[in-house]
């Protein structure tokens, strides 16, 4: 294997950017009035650089053997100076350079075409610099999206936007966020951000837009909502303002009103004034929160969740609109019973879930999209001979599935003396409100075959959960016991 004096030759390399001698170009670098002249050498050049090659080959051909002069006006002196030791020597060194200035020393070297420089400095910047990046997301995004060259900065802009969206607003340059892809992150269903910061960054993004404009709101004209208006258009249909509190809206929502449709304002301002007013098609759910120990459920989503928390803590109780307020989750559901998981037998559910207090069932519906289910504050019981469950607290419910909350019912218990229904065969029930067992008869025993009749028929709550009192098969089933998160 041959000796390598690779060091020497970088020196002696290096060294000959000091001729005064043999230099047969100058380069002007930068702009007025940051402007300097180096002296190089065009063998050097065209070998190292593809892009100084092509644009002195050109050169060449209008050469009378005079000095050629090239300009690059969109780089810097302080960088090219690291750029051209580079291209001589084969050495860079970035301990001493901001973060900020080697992502210019990686334009630049895109702009002189040295992929190997490229790959290094991309590199370089996502292992020691990532803190930076963050705090600069959009600069740095913007600046990976100019060339296909600097595919592994796109990547990671790209993928920490994707799983980080809500640091977006934190990021020092978030008001040089694009129109689109601030859209794009105030769509997300799972941004995890209070609904009301984003509300305030949004506007804060248009105050960016409009620099003529005060912060303070009572200082505008109507021609002043208008300008504002027009920056938001886009933006103000993405915003969850129905998950907003009372004091939220009142104080940071209802200064900007002209800012809003008239008839999303009014319908805004009623479901805070009046709960009976009937809700609209339109109206976006509260966003989801990545929260682990919530629950875990094959049949309902944190919206249902926040939803039951708020009906057993008797908030909103008539409010149709409760369905829409901001997730509400000071309980942990802890998984008892799933019946595509344990069995249908009734046996199966009184081992799991009897003697265990504070429980809530989800019933799906086979066939359809229904959800069923209804708390039970007592315990469940086994009994041979059927008795009822005496309580005031407990109430059940249908959904038409787990996204539509329009046409979904909640019915409180009237006769709290035939609120839960206990026997031996009989699975989670409330009554004959909703009535889930297995039918006598048959060698087996009934508690340990599948449940074989289930049917909805208002008797001790206020609603009837079902149009119909027609048999229903169950697809699955699960059972919670709530229990309230310490904080």
């Amino acid at each position: 294997m041959p000796k390598q004096f690779f060091s020497r030759l970088s020196r002696d390399y290096i060294d000959i950017l000091k001729d005064d001698d043999y230099y047969d170009i100058t380069i002007e670098v930068g702009q007025d009035p940051n402007v300097k002249i180096f002296r190089a050498h065009r063998i050097i050049l065209c070998y190292r650089s593809p892009f100084l090659r092509q644009t002195l080959t050109s050169n060449r051909e209008n050469n009378n053997g005079t000095l050629i002069n090239i300009k690059l006006p969109n780089i810097s002196p302080e960088i090219f100076q690291v750029i051209l030791k580079y291209i001589y020597g084969g050495i860079i060194s970035l301990n001493e350079h901001e973060a900020s200035e080697i992502l210019k020393i990686l334009v630049a070297a895109n702009e002189l075409l040295l992929q190997e420089l490229i790959d290094y400095l991309q590199e370089y910047l996502i292992k020691n610099k990532s803190e930076w990046i963050e705090q600069h997301i959009i600069l740095t995004y913007r600046i990976s999206f100019q060339s296909n060259s600097l595919l592994g900065l796109q990547k990671f802009c790209a993928d920490f936007m994707n799983e980080f969206p809500e640091k977006i607003f934190k990021s020092l340059d978030f008001t040089s966020l694009s129109e689109a892809s601030l859209i794009s992150i105030i769509k997300k269903d799972d941004l995890q951000m209070k609904e009301i910061e984003i509300w305030e960054h949004v506007l804060k993004w248009g105050l960016e837009k409009n620099p003529s404009l005060l912060p303070d709101s009572t200082t505008w004209s109507d021609n002043d909502f208008k300008v504002m208006e027009n920056t938001l258009q886009n933006c103000i249909p993405e915003i969850r303002f129905f998950s907003l509190s009372s004091k939220d809206f009142s104080q940071k929502v209802r200064p900007y009103r002209k800012l809003l449709k008239h008839q999303l304002y009014e319908e805004l301002l009623g479901s805070y004034l009046d709960s009976n007013i009937e809700p609209s098609n339109n109206i976006l759910l509260p966003r989801y929160k990545n929260i682990d120990g919530i629950i875990d459920s094959k049949i309902v989503n944190l919206n249902i969740v926040s939803l039951i928390s708020r009906w057993i803590d008797k908030m909103d109780i008539e409010n149709k609109f409760g369905y829409a307020r901001e997730l509400y989750l000071p309980y942990e559901f802890k998984l008892l019973l799933r019946g595509s998981r344990d069995g249908f037998t009734p046996k199966k559910f009184h081992e799991l879930c009897d003697f265990i207090p504070h429980t809530v069932t989800f019933i799906k519906v086979k066939g359809t999209d229904e959800i069923l289910g209804g708390y039970n504050p007592l315990i469940w019981k086994s009994y041979n001979v059927g008795q009822c469950g005496k309580t005031k607290d407990s109430f059940i419910f249908s959904f038409k599935s787990k996204d539509n909350f329009r046409d979904l019912i909640l019915s409180r218990v009237k006769n709290v003396d035939k609120a839960i229904y206990y026997k031996y065969n009989f699975g989670p029930t409330f009554y004959d409100d909703i009535d889930i067992y297995v039918m006598k008869g048959g060698i087996e025993p009934s508690d340990i075959r599948e449940y074989n009749y289930s049917h909805c028929k208002q008797k001790s709550y206020e609603k009837k959960v079902r149009d119909t009192e027609d048999k229903f098969s169950v697809e699955d089933y699960e059972v919670f016991q709530i229990i309230k998160i310490v904080k």
